[in-house]
């Protein structure tokens, strides 16, 4: 994907992109926390035949500068809007990993004639992530069930972050009640879980979840068998078809073309 840089409002964004043209519809890539989009890229590059897609570093993340301390969820949803004004769209599909979930969220809490779907995959946030100590100690079991070549990309991100704001924006992150945020939106949505994932809820809460949704009509969900938390970087064939099924057939209706070890636990209805 080529890369670049564009200056918008309060700054200037570093990011990759590739596409058919820009008539294709937009997609959006976003980020987890302490990282850059570098490791989007194995999910984004295999949509780039049908989609415009966009993989972007938030202010402060990779080779965005941003502030000394780290923004807010809220500002890094902002953020997220300023980057689409930046480079022309006015609506957009946005995918999000992580931290990039929430951020999703009050984007489109914050601007809902903005966001086209969100599609969330891994979305982390809430009860179970609380206190920060099971948070952290989530995602240490997360690294053991990543592919090692994650390191080479994440490591240097991580570094350069910093852990005083690691640990600011990881706490604030375990705080934003993700799941809650999103079931209140009237946006189209699709929610992405592994079963390997140590920061999502266990299968039983999430079936419960796709039990309260089912009814708005608004939500999707697909459980994958295998993934843990970074399924953007770990499993992207699988993702990239899961998210390329959704946009083309948002019920993921029993003739979706999904991976064998998809399991769709929420239709939507639009």
């Amino acid at each position: 994907m080529a890369k670049d840089r564009i200056t918008a409002q309060q700054g200037e964004f570093f990011y990759r992109h590739a596409g058919p043209d820009q008539s294709a519809p937009a997609v959006v890539h976003i980020h987890g926390f302490g990282i850059s989009g570098s490791y989007l890229l194995p999910t984004a590059a295999l949509l780039t035949d049908e989609f415009d897609t966009y993989v972007p570093d938030l202010p402060g993340f990779g080779r965005t500068p941003g502030p000394a301390r780290p923004m807010s969820i809220i500002e890094l949803g902002d953020a997220v809007i300023r980057f689409l004004d930046s480079v022309g769209l006015e609506k957009a599909t946005l995918v999000g990993n992580s931290m990039g979930c929430p951020v999703i969220g009050r984007a489109a809490e914050r601007h809902p004639d903005r966001v086209e779907r969100a599609i969330l995959v891994s979305p982390a946030g809430g009860m179970h992530n609380r206190p920060i100590g099971r948070g952290l100690a989530q995602l240490a079991i997360d690294g053991l069930r990543e592919p090692p070549s994650l390191v080479k990309v994440a490591g240097p991100d991580y570094a350069k972050f910093g852990l005083i704001n690691g640990l600011r924006l990881f706490s604030e992150m375990t705080k934003s009640p993700t799941i809650k945020i999103v079931r209140e939106l009237d946006t189209p949505f699709l929610l992405v879980a592994g079963s390997g994932d140590p920061l999502l809820p266990p299968r039983k809460r999430i079936d419960e979840l796709a039990a309260a949704v089912q009814a708005r009509g608004n939500v999707a969900i697909v459980w994958l068998d295998g993934p843990a938390h970074a399924i953007n970087f770990s499993h992207p064939d699988q993702l990239a078809q899961v998210i390329r099924a959704y946009l083309h057939d948002p019920s993921l209706s029993s003739s979706a073309d999904l991976p064998a070890n998809a399991e769709v636990l929420a239709h939507a209805q639009r």
